[in-house]
């Protein structure tokens, strides 16, 4: 019994002084002490052991002593052997902090402590450990950090302790951004090649710039060439000499692989024989004669005949190279499998990619159209009903966009600003338009020279007005903050949320005005007016009022475009010649005097300059140049736009 008794204790010793040393240490300094030369003196390769005890460790003080041992602020008392850290006191010394306890510990003199310092190979090596503790931290901030940190070096022994993480994130938004980059990183370095493949095919319904690189990443290939194909490479394509591949380009390679000579410069190659002159000769062949390619490579051959020179590649040499080789792309992947499912992933992105840059495309196209609705809605019920060609449209524009402008600097909040400034730019430009209304157009009425010229002259008083008042300077017109940012459906599909505002506010006039038109006595004044101005008059209808209203109507419509537009937009006094042409075009290609008609031609106006603009990105001069011509080509073919007004406009 006692032998028995005796024999376990002695296996139990036995079995203690085998443990790591970690088991051993009481605190993290005594772990430290454990590992002292390797702390004090890190190398990438000795510091592995160190930071593998201090994960397995679980002190609660670990995390804090890898973030300063990475940035340089951990100490070495020079008659001790311990570890501190340090803060400077001014006088010469150091206060002194227990790196277990964090505890201050007194005062030590400068001369007395050694600075560690790792190098740029340790500093990462010891990021990679203190990611996994950052990655569990209950402060959500260095959480997300440690995840944007993986994201920027992705490794592949980040990928287990990031799996470790996911679990038990209470946060929804940032365990999904977990998972997500777990698969990223599994499509890389996972274990195995089904492991690999089953990430890889996660990754396949994801559109993001960056699930492109991973995959990209796979799929890199390294450009060789070989006397036969090699067995077991993993072939991304066979390259065609003359296709594919120029034969200088081939033949390049071919010397970059030391595969084939040199070719030898004209350059040096003069240099070569003005090296072998001998008495007016070189490779036995007068100098004089030396004014010549074939001369020259006719000297040169006899030079590497004797063995004096490298020998000249001729054309039929480097055509027998280009014959005895293959050229191909290889990826440096080795699995097939592994490329096959990357390659099918990305092409099922990229077709993902192209329907969502059409999508993103049509909704650039709506947005555009909402604002050339909005901008020339008010024109085209002027022009519908009264014929009158308005230039100063514009300035109207501008009036709206300088009025709320001016609320916002009486009401300080946005939103509020925003709700006063749409009303009251209407009431201030429906002034202005009745007053130009009653001033100048009533006495130009079927003179549309005079009123085409009276119109632009006020334009330019108003831009000058507006100058006088309010500078030269663009003034802001700041939006509310719920308008900030943008709605994201994916890296490709996004839009402005001021966008989105102004075509919702355009879809709001649009049905205001199809209700004023056809469920009110002025809409149906205005329509009577519109087809037959003189069976209006005779059921008592007054043209004149009807005139005065409708163009003070689509004036103060001008302005809460103007409101709209400059959310986004300069506000300027030449604002409004920014719109004045899109919004005559809008008019006459969708049909004078029609909703629906400005509707139909603010849509095809805003889709084909975005069109135009997505194929010829860097010219936004040509796409307007080119839109132009379009329109004129159409309005010969259709004169009277997209919907033509019947009545009165249907037999001018």
């Amino acid at each position: 019994m006692i032998r028995f008794v005796f024999a376990i204790a002695l296996a139990c010793l036995f079995a203690a002084s085998f443990q790591p040393n970690r088991a051993q240490a009481q605190d993290l300094q005594s772990l430290l002490q454990t590992h002292h030369d390797e702390v004090e003196r890190p190398g990438r390769r000795s510091v592995g052991v160190v930071l593998d005890d201090l994960v397995a460790s679980g002190f609660p003080e670990t995390a804090t002593f890898l973030e300063n041992w990475q940035g340089k602020q951990v100490y070495l008392r020079d008659a001790d052997g311990l570890f501190f850290y340090v803060t400077d006191d001014g006088a010469d010394g150091f206060t002194l902090t227990d790196i277990s306890t964090g505890q201050t510990l007194g005062t030590e003199a400068q001369n007395a402590m050694s600075q560690i310092k790792p190098n740029g190979g340790v500093r990462r090596a010891i990021g990679t450990a203190l990611v996994q503790f950052q990655l569990s931290d209950p402060d959500i901030a260095r959480r997300t950090a440690a995840v944007d940190a993986i994201a920027r070096t992705m490794s592949a022994d980040q990928l287990a302790p990031l799996r470790g993480a996911i679990e038990n994130e209470p946060d929804a938004e940032l365990k999904k951004i977990k998972q997500r980059l777990a698969n990223m990183l599994a499509a890389g370095f996972g274990e195995t090649p089904e492991e690999r493949i089953a990430a890889i095919d996660g990754l396949s319904g994801d559109v993001s710039v960056d699930i492109r690189a991973v995959l990209n990443q796979i799929l890199t290939v390294e450009r060789t060439a070989a006397t036969s194909r090699p067995d077991g490479a993993n072939v991304a394509q066979t390259l065609t000499v003359g296709d594919q591949l120029s034969e200088s380009e081939a033949y390049q390679l071919l010397v970059d692989l030391e595969l084939a000579p040199a070719l030898i410069p004209q350059d040096t190659l003069k240099q070569t024989l003005a090296q072998h002159i001998e008495g007016g000769f070189v490779g036995g062949l007068p100098v004089a004669q030396m004014f010549t390619d074939d001369a020259r490579a006719a000297a040169y051959s006899a030079l590497a005949a004797d063995g004096l020179v490298t020998p000249l590649v001729t054309a039929q040499d480097q055509k027998r190279a280009l014959e005895t080789h293959v050229f191909l792309d290889v990826y440096t992947e080795p699995n097939a499998a592994i490329t096959n499912a990357a390659r099918a992933a990305l092409t099922k992105i990229e077709t993902r990619v192209k329907f969502s840059q059409m999508a993103d495309l049509t909704l650039d196209g709506l947005s555009l159209a909402s604002i050339y609705f909005l901008a020339a809605i008010g024109l085209a019920i002027t022009f519908g009903v009264m014929g009158v060609i308005n230039m100063a449209h514009g300035e109207f524009i501008m009036m709206g966009a300088y009025t709320g402008y001016v609320v916002q600097q009486i009401i300080p909040n946005y939103t509020a600003s925003l709700i006063v400034a749409l009303p009251l730019a209407f009431v201030v430009t429906f002034a202005a338009g009745v007053a130009m209304e009653r001033l100048v157009i009533r006495h130009l009425y079927h003179r549309p020279l005079e009123t085409l010229l009276a119109t632009f002259g006020i334009s330019v008083a108003l831009q000058q007005l507006a100058k006088n008042i309010f500078g030269t300077q663009a003034r802001p017109l700041t939006s509310p903050g719920w308008l900030d940012g943008a709605l994201v459906f994916n890296d490709v599909i996004q839009i402005s949320y001021i966008r989105i505002a102004i075509f919702v506010l355009a879809l709001l006039f649009l049905g205001l005005l199809l209700f004023i038109l056809k469920r009110t006595r002025l809409g149906l004044e205005v329509r009577a007016v519109t087809q037959n101005p003189r069976m209006a008059s005779s059921m008592g209808i007054n043209p004149d009022r009807i005139n005065m209203l409708t163009f003070g109507l689509g004036s103060g419509i001008a302005g809460i475009a103007g409101v709209a537009i400059g959310l986004y937009a300069k506000v300027t006094s030449e604002m409004g010649a920014d719109y004045i042409v899109q919004s005559f075009m809008t008019v006459v290609v969708g049909g004078v005097g029609n909703v629906w008609g400005t509707l139909a031609g603010a849509g095809m106006i805003g889709g084909l300059q975005k069109v135009i603009e997505w194929l010829n990105p860097s010219n936004t001069l040509a796409a307007q140049t080119y839109m132009i011509l379009f329109i004129i080509l159409f309005i010969q073919f259709r004169p009277k736009g997209i919907v033509a007004l019947k009545g009165r406009a249907a037999g001018d």
